[in-house]
């Protein structure tokens, strides 16, 4: 019987093999060469770090960062090279959700059975 952390090992090399993985990191290179892009990136991940962590504490957002969300938002959509990133992302999102789901399977019967 394999091990399964081998397994694990394994399926990681092959997920940064995969065609989803390939299509982010070559997004994210040209992102990275990109440096207006590359700070509104990054804009983008420290504001959304920062909603979520004010979330997980229970507070609201303010009028302020809701308008500052919705400007990023705004600016994301039409930069071109940010928007293929976060498509590009979703692809390989959902790859990982369908082997999340996959790997639960087992908990999944047991707790329908």
């Amino acid at each position: 019987m394999a091990n399964i952390y081998d397994t694990a090992n394994q399926l990681e090399r092959e997920l940064r093999e995969s065609e989803q993985f390939q299509d982010l990191k070559g997004s994210f290179d040209r992102l990275k060469a990109n440096e207006e892009a590359y700070a509104l990136f990054k804009e983008f991940q420290t504001l959304q770090q920062t909603l979520q962590q004010k979330m997980m504490a229970g507070e609201e957002m303010t009028e302020d960062e809701a308008q500052q969300a919705q400007t990023l938002s705004q600016k994301i959509q039409e930069d071109g090279i940010v928007s293929d990133l976060m498509q590009k992302e979703q692809a390989f999102s959902l790859v990982a959700n369908d082997l999340n789901r996959i790997i639960m399977g087992p908990v999944r019967d047991l707790y329908e059975a």
